[in-house]
């Protein structure tokens, strides 16, 4: 039996106590997918754990150190299937240290309003990360808020 490649992604928020909008990257290849939008990440390499790749890829394609929040958890218990031979396991973050750059694999970043779905749905995505979007907004808006002001958190 083929072992899965295991990807990992970040569902980069600008907070994630109140998270309001979702950091987006254009690809620049392969060729089928330049110009979609996906989450950065990338492979998990021998050796590390998903958290590391995560870490090391955000340093690698946007320049930014990270605090991961919580697994967006996939339907199956390997991951949120990419083809039939990559799963992706994908993990709220936010920015502690640096400021997004757009350095590998990417031609730009995008801020996107967590609260437009259908402006955030309407952009181009990579076919398997369209299903891992709806679950990201669908979490987000089943956040609980408190008081006058939104405060929503990810445990």
């Amino acid at each position: 039996m083929t072992r899965l490649i295991n990807v990992v992604g970040a569902a980069l928020v600008d907070s994630l106590e109140n998270p309001g909008r979702l950091l987006v990257a254009r690809r620049t290849a392969p060729p089928q997918f330049a110009g979609m939008w996906e989450f950065p990440g990338g492979k998990v390499e021998n050796g590390e754990t998903f958290e590391q790749a995560l870490h090391r890829e955000l340093r690698e394609e946007l320049g930014v150190s990270v605090r991961l929040g919580d697994e967006l958890r996939a339907p199956v218990e390997a991951g949120w299937p990419l083809n039939e031979r990559a799963v992706m396991r994908v993990w709220f973050a936010e920015v502690s240290d640096g400021e997004p750059r757009a350095l590998e694999d990417h031609d730009e970043l995008r801020w996107v309003p967590l609260a437009d779905s259908d402006a955030t749905l309407g952009l181009p995505w990579i076919p398997a990360d369209a299903p891992i979007v709806r679950a990201l907004l669908d979490k987000v808006a089943a956040l609980p808020t408190s008081g006058t002001a939104a405060s929503r958190t990810f445990p």
